[in-house]
């Protein structure tokens, strides 16, 4: 191991010993304070502020790549991260190098400790991991320098540290029901709190939304003076068709349609997420009003990526991976195996979260899974594959195996697809689920393709 990729483990080990972001504190005077002691890194450029339930980091990662089609220095806050941690902050579409991640930790680490004794002092919990994390995403942004951040909100959005940014366009993925713990047991209440990106003046992008939710928005977007540009009434996904290796789609965008765009993405919500980044980033650079370079556009669009969404990690048998983690993706995960891909069988390798609505992604995939292996991953918050497969004994009639150790569980339903001519592998339920089996998969020297990659034999075009 290079003394780079030590010190940036080691940062990493670090902000692990603060409190998890499963656990956030519902506050911003805590993450401003720290931010302010390092000189506001987050002033330093524009801000895209992306917040929803489903597709907030594919549609982040799309907009990042339009943006650098452009020419644009970009910087790009995801969570979580798959394999390791330099994921989360990308310099120009590239995981940040590790020494620039030790580096930029090494300075501001001091001034955290400082805001953490502050806090402790007051009788407040100490800067949590996420905290944390958003001043070390925003000083890295700053020391690069890049031209422009796109920010993915963590979890919600008016406490949601990121938020100490502001947002000169706040965009809006879809909302459903998720982290209602946190968040609120109706999607207006979800709503409500996302909509607390919005700040004085921006422009608001939002996909399709349920109604009670675009009035969540529509009642921020007021009071705060912002315009809001709309799904389907100003912008739009107009066709759509599947090709090797993704799909071809036409936009309407806000200023200008954008034709025969080829997306090396599957499903019908990948080419939606790419309708609304399109939008973002015309909002960005034009106000709205100016149509995008149609070459520009195509390149940013080819050039795109989500790892672990409908990905490939292995073949001969088929193993895909998808970061479906509430009943919403994993419907839209479904959908898109069905309109995508030409199996005849699928074994689903199964984990959840404790904090996950597991019979709801159950009742999406158990229809249709010949084979439903649950296991777990390593995550703390990873529920039991004992427990979760004793409720799904009751949930479903289908065939249900259990077995904890994934890497077991994935070759067990490789075994099982290798038997068949048109049979896949699908694991999905968690994004830690995922980004372990993503790394067995480069242990164990399965066969497998970038994101959204698939050989014409295997595609279902």
């Amino acid at each position: 191991m290079s003394d780079a990729r030590a010190a940036a483990d080691a940062a990493y080990a670090e902000l692990l010993e603060r409190v998890g972001e499963a656990k956030p504190e519902r506050r911003l005077d805590a993450t401003r304070r720290a931010v302010e002691v390092l000189g506001d890194p987050q002033k330093a450029y524009p801000i895209i502020h992306i917040t929803g339930t489903n597709g907030k980091t594919s549609t982040s990662r799309i907009a990042e790549s339009l943006l650098r089609a452009y020419g644009l220095r970009t910087g790009l806050l995801t969570s979580p991260h798959l394999e390791r941690f330099n994921e989360r902050i990308l310099i120009d579409g590239k995981p940040i190098a590790d020494d620039a991640l030790a580096r930029n930790w090494a300075e501001i680490k001091p001034y955290l400790e400082l805001v953490d004794k502050e806090l402790t002092d007051a009788g407040r919990p100490r800067l949590t991991f996420f905290e944390a994390v958003t001043a070390l995403g925003f000083a890295c942004f700053a020391d690069a320098p890049v031209d422009v951040a796109v920010i993915e909100v963590g979890m919600g959005g008016e406490w949601d540290s990121t938020n100490i940014g502001d947002g000169t366009v706040a965009v809006f993925t879809p909302i459903s029901l998720d982290h209602m713990a946190a968040l609120g047991n109706t999607i207006a209440e979800i709503a409500r709190t996302k909509a607390g990106i919005i700040k004085d003046g921006a422009t608001v992008i939002t996909a399709r939304q349920p109604p009670e939710a675009l009035r969540e928005i529509e009642a921020k977007a007021r009071a705060h003076g912002a315009s809001v540009i709309a799904q389907p009434a100003q912008f739009d996904v107009t066709a759509t068709a599947v090709a090797v290796g993704g799909q071809l789609i036409d936009v309407r965008g806000v200023a200008g349609a954008y034709d025969g765009l080829s997306l090396p993405l599957y499903g019908d919500h990948q080419a939606q997420n790419a309708a609304v980044a399109i939008a973002a980033v015309e909002a960005f650079i034009g106000g709205g009003s100016q149509r995008l370079s149609t070459e520009l556009v195509e390149e940013g669009i080819a050039g795109a990526s989500s790892p672990g969404r409908l990905q490939l990690i292995g073949t001969e048998p088929t193993v895909l991976v998808d970061a479906a983690h509430n009943p919403a993706g994993a419907a839209t995960l479904h959908a898109a195996l069905d309109r995508f891909f030409d199996f005849d069988e699928l074994a689903f390798v199964l984990g959840v979260l404790t904090d996950k609505d597991a019979h709801g992604i159950v009742d999406q995939l158990a229809p249709h899974a010949a084979l439903l292996i649950v296991t777990q991953s390593h995550s703390e918050r990873a529920r039991s594959a004992e427990d979760l497969a004793e409720d799904i004994y009751e949930w479903t009639s289908e065939r249900v195996d259990e077995i904890a150790d994934l890497g077991d569980a994935i070759e067990a339903a490789r075994s099982w697809a290798a038997e068949g001519e048109k049979r896949a592998v699908v694991v999905t339920g968690s994004i830690t689920l995922v980004g372990e089996a993503m790394t067995l998969a480069e242990h164990r020297g399965w066969k497998g393709g970038r994101p959204g990659e698939l050989s014409e034999a295997e595609d279902g075009a």
